[in-house]
């Protein structure tokens, strides 16, 4: 996990970026799976990357030059009675020497200590859109405020969305970070080595599934960074399948497009392979396509180039080998041009990876694309995907999904793939799952 060290640089540099004002950061609220049964809690993402602390019913607040603390965090109180059924707590007494905080507080006297904290500053940080109930409660202590005016007291009067400044932050990883992210990788990069080597004809895709989910959590990932998708033949075809429960028939294909999250950071690898280890002809042709592509776009991944690059990159190579292999017909820059390829073909070739699996950071400035960087990490995911009935292509194509996806980190000089241990070549891959 992060230092607390880490944490503290993370918030002035937040608040050097604030300048004045103060800055209010809730985490997630518990959310119930059904009647008294809850979710594992997962905090918010921002409220995490700032403070670390992963308990529910929690709050920061930001101040930069206040004289009793720049730090504040509302935290639920010990309760020794209810820790004995829900687990330990920090406690306010503890949040100063754990988390750094300068102040804290209890979270049932947050409408009694809140005010304070906001008078007379005229600008106010927070996110509004994320949590109803807490952009409601924003509201009152500012209007509170607003009706204490003829004592002197000044309410915020500019509201400011924290967002930007925060998700800039956390679009370039800091070593602390990568250090999570590479686990986070090699965790699921063991996992899909295990599918590819237990993977049989007649098992159940929740069966592979849960292979996943062992070798995550045995590796001390207690959950997956998303909903696993494990789709055998025509379910590969669907991008967000995750209904998981097929019987896997010989000679389909199986993709799995599963990662683990680890201390709150995420791992993202698809990995498409023979449910019997052998590729057929129609489906070796499009998965070593679908791979040259992929490696095409990983090679565009570099300091200076813009994000688009590894998408036009695969673009290109995937509409070229559609037309080799005669699913499409014409020029490639008129069939690009013409979007022929999206039939087959149609997402785009990454997102940010970080905290969360769709991770923040804008993908435009002043609508142009942005360029890449050292320390940002972006996922590498090319496909192909020729449902049954596509119109004008012959059946010996149907049904084969193929995608390939790793992480990819934008080094000073290039990048460096973090889910590298996952084998992607075919022969390696058949070497693999039939013990050769």
């Amino acid at each position: 996990m992060s230092t607390a060290r880490e944490y503290a640089r993370r918030r002035k540099r937040l608040m050097a970026e604030m300048g004045e004002g103060v800055a209010i950061i809730p985490t997630s609220p518990q959310q119930r799976r059904n009647r008294d049964v809850e979710y594992p809690y997962r905090p918010d993402s921002d409220f995490y990357y700032l403070t670390g602390f992963a308990e529910p019913n929690a709050l920061a607040v930001l101040a930069p030059g206040r004289a009793d603390g720049e730090f504040v965090l509302f935290c639920q109180p010990r309760d020794p009675e209810k820790e004995s059924w829900t687990g330990r707590r920090c406690g306010p007494e503890r949040a100063g020497e754990r988390h750094g905080a300068d102040q804290a507080w209890a979270i049932d006297q947050i409408d009694e200590v809140m005010p304070g904290l906001l008078a007379d500053h005229e600008q106010l940080y927070y996110s509004f859109g994320n949590y109803a109930d807490m952009d409601q409660q924003v509201l009152d202590w500012v209007r509170r405020l607003r009706e204490r005016a003829r004592a002197g007291v000044q309410a915020p009067s500019e509201f400011i969305s924290l967002d930007p400044l925060v998700h800039e932050m956390r679009l370039f990883k800091s070593a602390a970070e990568l250090k999570l992210m590479r686990t986070a990788a090699k965790i699921s990069a063991t996992a899909h080595v295990r599918a590819m080597q237990v993977c049989r004809p007649g098992m159940h895709e929740y069966q592979v599934e849960a292979e996943l989910l062992h070798e995550f959590t045995r590796n001390g990932a207690r959950f997956p960074a998303y909903e696993s998708i494990v789709g055998g033949g025509a379910n590969g075809c669907i991008l967000h399948y995750t209904q998981n429960d097929a019987r896997l028939e010989d000679g389909d294909l199986l993709l799995i497009d599963a990662g683990a999250e680890y201390q709150g950071y995420a791992a993202d690898i698809t990995r498409t392979f023979p449910v019997n280890g052998r590729f057929s002809g129609e489906q070796r042709a499009l998965y070593d396509l679908v791979l040259d592509s992929q490696l095409a776009a990983i090679a565009a991944v570099q300091p200076g180039a813009d994000w688009d690059a590894p998408h036009r990159a695969a673009v290109r190579v995937l509409t070229a080998g559609l037309r080799d292999l005669g699913i499409l017909e014409g020029e490639v820059d008129a069939l690009i041009e013409d979007g022929a390829y999206r039939p087959y073909y149609m997402h785009r070739t990454g997102h940010w990876l970080g905290m969360d699996v769709h991770d923040v950071g804008d993908y435009k400035i002043d609508g142009a694309w942005r360029m890449l960087e050292k320390g940002m990490v972006t996922t590498v995911e090319p496909g192909l995907y020729i449902a049954e009935g596509s119109e004008g292509v012959d059946p010996r194509w149907w049904n084969i999904g193929i995608r390939i996806e790793d992480d990819v980190l934008v080094t000073r000089d290039g990048h460096e793939i973090l889910t590298a241990g996952v084998p992607k070549d075919a022969a390696e891959i058949e070497a693999l799952m039939t013990g050769a």
